[in-house]
């Protein structure tokens, strides 16, 4: 048999604009008693509190005008005894080897090239789903 509620006019307990509290804790009032002592304790150190999270503004940033304004599509160049296709593996002007990126490529490279008999071994195999084939072969290619 259930208990009876210590007050049957508690209401129900839970999430709810009717509910009430079930744990039978009750607040004095903030002038008086525990109030006035919580109040003491507050008072004593500093509480703590949530760090602001809004975003920095550009004025906060102390950016100047001219790092906020950009460049018009038609304006003047910036760099102009620089080729356009600098940068890239054709055209006149260094390639892509002035990125840095051509030692990491070229060390993925021997990294695959190690694997590779191994690789093959597995596509090779009856079982190997064709989706892996491919990717072997696509591998090799590459290389």
């Amino acid at each position: 048999m259930a208990e009876k509620p210590m007050n049957p006019l508690a209401g129900p307990a839970g999430p709810g604009p009717y509910s009430t509290r079930t744990d039978q804790l009750r607040f004095q009032s903030p002038e008086y008693g525990a109030g006035v002592e919580q109040a003491a304790i507050k008072a004593g150190a500093p509480l703590a509190s949530t760090p602001d999270v809004r975003p920095t503004s550009r004025s906060e940033m102390g950016m100047a005008p001219s790092q906020t304004s950009t460049t018009s599509l038609y304006a003047p160049s910036s760099r102009p005894n620089e080729p356009v296709t600098s940068g890239i593996p054709m055209g006149e002007g260094p390639g892509s080897e002035i990125l840095g990126f051509s030692n990491a490529r070229q060390s993925d490279a021997d990294i695959i090239a190690k694997y590779m008999p191994a690789l093959d071994a597995m596509a090779s195999a009856p079982d190997s789903p064709q989706s892996f084939r491919i990717f072997v072969r696509n591998l090799q290619g590459n290389l």
